[in-house]
């Protein structure tokens, strides 16, 4: 995963109501209700079907720490997927997202302004039509450059250009060595 799809995962995370089952019994109950079965458990996480009946049962009481962060994520990845969804309609729809980053900003502007990237750290809402945008691209498999210069334009826009009252010229924003970056919707 990229820093963007990350970001999206933990604003995601941020939006639960309940948290998810904590212990490793708990998580297995739950997988294996979406799931249907230990065999299809068992495949998802990487291990026997076997393993996931000891730990469904309280026989096995930990997992490998490979195998628990993979119990994990499978876990966070199924919960609540209707709050999500909701959220991000909202997001899409009237709320817009809120992007906090620190990274380097470099953009093409005319001769003789200055068009040097430099680090700056900004807190900017994007208007709903970004978070569309952002949330339609990682649903189709889009890569984390791709999901940037999404965010780029919406900086360029809404930030450098202040909604198209000041520096109409400037062309391509880049977003470049991001040390943070973190959404909010």
């Amino acid at each position: 995963m990229g820093e963007i799809d990350d970001a999206i995962e933990r604003a995601d995370r941020e939006s639960f109501t309940r948290e998810p089952p904590k212990t490793l019994k708990g998580q297995i109950g739950y997988l294996l209700k979406q799931l249907g079965s230990a065999k299809a458990v068992a495949q998802e996480i990487g291990v026997t079907a076997d393993s996931v009946n000891r730990y469904r049962r309280g026989a096995r009481k930990h997992a490998r720490t490979d195998v628990a962060a993979k119990i994990n994520d499978a876990v966070r990845q199924r919960w609540q997927p209707q709050v999500r969804k909701r959220r991000q309609k909202q997001a899409a729809t009237s709320g817009g997202i809120t992007v906090e980053t620190r990274a380097r900003f470099g953009y093409t502007a005319p001769v003789g302004t200055t068009d040097d990237g430099r680090f700056r750290r900004l807190t900017v809402h994007l208007p709903p039509a970004y978070a569309q945008r952002l949330f339609d691209a990682r649903n189709a498999g889009a890569s984390d450059q791709q999901m940037r210069g999404i965010i780029a334009e919406g900086f360029k826009e809404v930030y450098f250009q202040d909604g198209g009252s000041r520096a109409t010229e400037l062309s391509d924003v880049e977003i470049n060595d991001i040390d943070y970056l973190d959404l909010d919707y």
